[in-house]
Order: structure tokens, then sequence, then C-alpha cells
């Protein structure tokens, strides 16, 4: 995660001024500005990496922010690329301290892989989310007992406790939905999501009705890809893509896969997965006709 978006410049003043999002967004913010220093002086990675007593490997993850830093190795960094003012060092050794600091998830650290912390790491500092889904309703949308219905089918052999956690994770995800900043999400949901009664017909009438409320709100788009449309497969899957107010952050494309994800941010591969979700809304139903067809949907569960 390296390259500024297009049409975006660097970012000026102090890297303090970086408000939204947790440790994840702070630590790409920083690694930026570190490789940024670095690439200015001509320093090559394994150059960075002798004066911090490391390898080059571990330069370039702390460059893409995919680690934590020490604070010592930060500033042991800039003495070797010349940054001798007293307020750029105080500065960026602070935000190395806060890239440090857990974020909310960490309390659920037992439940929680790594790729996908980092997703609600960038989740948090989105100002945009756009996402396709084909088999589930979003996480983000998702009501409680339907959250612990699409849990028990992924976790099969979780024990109680287990499936309590990770549905309250999910839980406390939808807060970033109510916050005073919050992002604006835009989801096209395959019709498939809403036919399939994970949890039987009381829970999908629940989140059935959830999805009329929530589609409601001001900062929510919500539309429907009916089965009649085609092209749809062009998407591969779901996908979700998140962008931010930070110029040091790229958009970002983000694949989830059964036990693994994939994060992409280059700009063909950003510019692609645009198209096809502009692609994709242009087909669906507009988002005027959503409360008809949820309504539609909730009466014929009786």
């Amino acid at each position: 995660m390296t390259a500024a978006r297009p049409g975006h410049e660097p970012a000026t003043g102090s890297p303090l001024a970086v408000q939204r999002g947790g440790p994840t967004v702070l630590r790409i913010v920083l690694g930026t500005q570190l490789r940024r220093l670095r690439e200015s002086r001509r320093i090559s990675r394994e150059a960075a990496g002798e004066a911090i007593r490391a390898s080059h490997a571990k330069i370039s993850r702390l460059e893409l922010g995919r680690v934590g830093f020490k604070e010592r190795d930060v500033a042991d960094l800039l003495t070797l690329y010349g940054v001798t003012d007293a307020q750029e060092r105080a500065d960026l050794l602070a935000l190395a301290h806060r890239a440090n600091t857990p974020g909310w998830w960490h309390q659920y650290a037992d439940v929680l892989p790594s790729w996908f912390e980092t997703h609600i790491g960038l989740e948090e500092a989105a100002h945009t989310i756009r996402t396709y889904e084909v088999q589930f309703v979003p996480g983000l949308l998702q009501t409680e007992a339907y959250a612990r219905a699409v849990t028990r089918l992924g976790h099969p052999r979780a024990s109680e406790r287990e499936i309590s956690r990770r549905v309250d994770l999910r839980m406390t995800r939808q807060a970033l939905l109510s916050k005073q900043d919050a992002p604006q999400l835009w989801v096209v949901l395959d019709e498939a999501c809403l036919h399939r009664p994970l949890g039987g017909a009381e829970v999908m009438r629940g989140q059935l009705e959830h999805l009329m409320k929530v589609a409601a709100l001001p900062n929510v788009t919500l539309q429907i890809a009916p089965f009649d449309i085609g092209g749809l497969a062009a998407a591969g899957g779901p996908v979700t893509i998140l962008r931010f107010s930070e110029p040091d952050l790229p958009d970002i494309v983000y694949l989830e896969q059964l036990t693994s994800a994939l994060y992409l941010d280059k700009q063909d591969d950003v510019e692609h997965y645009l198209t096809v979700m502009d692609r994709l809304a242009a087909e669906s139903q507009p988002p005027r006709n959503t409360g008809r067809i949820l309504t539609r949907l909730v009466d014929r569960l009786g």
C-alpha cells in the first residue's frame, strides 16, 4: 500500500493531523512518510535495515504499515535520513507511539484473524465503503440473530462462547455507521442473499426489516441486483472498495476468501473493480425501489 491515489498530493503539515482510523491507518501513514524520506535521500532498504539491525524485508513491511513500530527504530531511521528538526522528529515519534496503541478490536484477538484485523482498521478510517455481496447480507448490516446463523455456518465446530464472541465483534463493528463522522456505505446485494433463509423464516424476516431501517439512513445506499440481470459474474464474488480522506492512503480493494483475504491497491486493479462496481450499480434496481422489494419479500414470509 504505497502509492497515493491519483489526483492527491502528498500529505502536508504535521503527521499528527491524521484523525480518522486506528493503528492500522496510522501505521500506513507513518510507513509512507518514512519511505518518502528514505527515497528522497536515495538510501536503499538494505542500508536502512542495517541502521535498525534488521533486514530489508522488515523495512518493506514497516513502509507498508504491516507491522508495528519500535520508537527506537523510527528514531534511528530519522537520524539516517537526516531529519534533525526537533519538531518534525517529535511529531513522527508521537505518530509511532499512536500507531502502536491497540484498536478497540484488540479485545477480540482470540477470534480475530490478522487478515481481517487489517480490514477493520481500514474500515474505521474509510470515508466511503462500497460493497457487493453475492451470498450473505454484509456484516455491517446483519442483525444479531442473522449474524449468529452465518457464524455457525462458517464455523460449525466452534463452541457457543466462540460463536458469541464472533457475533459480538460483528455487532461492535456496526457502531461505525452511527458515529458522528460515519462513512458513506453503498451496498449492492445480489437478490439471492435475500432469498436464502439463514436461521429460519423468523430470523430472515427480522433481517429484511432491519435492512429497510438501515436503508433509510442518510449515509447508507442499498441496491438490490435482481435475478434477471446478467454480467454479475464479472465481479467474481464479493467485493469491497474502501476510499479515504487521508491522502497517504490509496483506494483499496478487499476480496475476502474462506480463510484469508486479498488487499489490492495498484491503480489498474482498483480501476478495474471500480468499473465493475459502477456497472453493478447501474444494472441493479435503483435505491428508491429497495423498500418496495424488501416489503414484498417480508410479506412472502408471512
